[in-house]
């Protein structure tokens, strides 16, 4: 882990309050919002693409990693051109933010891990988060996924 200075990104994407208690039941709503963003065209419709990760954004937290929040996942644009029918545009506030990186085919299981490894260095008070924007950039080829990153916001 190392802190970085990150400029403002806007994502536009499919979006659910959810909370991380209910992603851990079949009610959960990310992995549904990831198999439609997956879909072909969906990614292709977004308009003003910056690029070709895919990003999931966690936003407006109601308090802490047991309250509710906005997940959107979708893509990172240089501009808020027309919204596609469905999809919202949020903004991930520039700021000091914690970076956590997996490579060599993360997959799910992998980008949990690091959410394990962020709750645990919060839990044991050696990472003060933010609870404002947190955000993973997923790197995709032919091949598959084959990086990840996760930018968590701190506290300065």
């Amino acid at each position: 882990m190392h802190i970085n200075h990150r400029d403002a990104i806007t994502v536009v994407g499919l979006a659910a309050r959810t909370t991380n208690a209910r992603e851990m039941t079949a009610e959960g709503a990310i992995s549904k919002l990831w198999g439609r963003i997956m879909r072909a065209g969906m990614l292709a419709s977004i308009p003003n693409r910056a690029g070709s990760e895919i990003i999931a954004l966690y936003t407006e937290y109601e308090s802490d990693q047991d309250g509710q929040y906005t997940f959107v996942v979708g893509a990172r644009v240089d501009a808020i051109g027309e919204v596609p029918g469905g999809m919202v545009a949020k903004k991930a506030a520039a700021g000091e933010y914690a970076v956590f990186r997996t490579e060599a085919n993360p997959a799910k299981d992998a980008v949990v891990s690091l959410w394990q490894e962020i709750w645990s260095l919060e839990n044991s008070h050696r990472l003060t988060r933010a609870y404002n924007t947190d955000y993973e950039v997923h790197h995709f080829t032919e091949r598959g996924e084959t990086a990840a990153e996760i930018y968590v916001g701190v506290k300065k």
